[in-house]
């Protein structure tokens, strides 16, 4: 094999070895768990965001009263999951309330976010929404988690 590259393909290896050490953690100690009920973020939490119920956290208060049909928000999301290419994890519904538990993947270091969405049929044209993003790994998110939120309550909202 040529020297230079055989230089070239060590060089790509340091430089990549960073990644492919995260990428081992992150297989290691970030196994998928189902969660199927709504959870709150701990207290003083950076790595987790919540909009609804009694506790929203590291989010602009929203208004989670939409004036949107149930399978309307749902079908919204569901676009939303299928383009972000996330993995389902639980899914339950009935004819009043929806809630499904998936994981969206942070670009280029790929952690786990666990994404928590409540959805509640009050009538036939309105639902209450409660959404929670939290990151699997780590003591911070860099503002992932609150983004996302955003992300997906301008999907489910407009």
């Amino acid at each position: 094999m040529d020297s230079k590259l055989t230089k070239a393909i060590m060089l790509l290896f340091l430089v990549a070895s960073p990644w492919l050490m995260v990428q081992a953690w992150v297989l290691v100690a970030a196994q998928d768990e189902t969660i199927n009920t709504m959870e709150t973020c701990p207290d003083v939490s950076s790595n987790c965001a919540h909009l609804g119920g009694e506790a929203t956290y590291r989010m602009e208060a929203k208004p989670t009263v939409l004036e949107r049909s149930i399978e309307r928000i749902v079908s919204n999301l569901s676009e939303y999951i299928t383009d972000c290419d996330c993995n389902i994890l639980e899914e339950k519904q009935s004819e009043s309330e929806y809630f499904v538990h998936f994981v969206e993947h942070t670009p280029f270091w790929q952690f786990p976010d666990d994404v928590l969405i409540t959805i509640e049929k009050i009538d036939e044209t309105s639902a209450r929404i409660e959404l929670h993003s939290e990151s699997r790994l780590g003591i911070g998110d860099m503002g992932v988690n609150p983004e996302r939120l955003e992300r997906i309550y301008s999907e489910i909202s407009g």
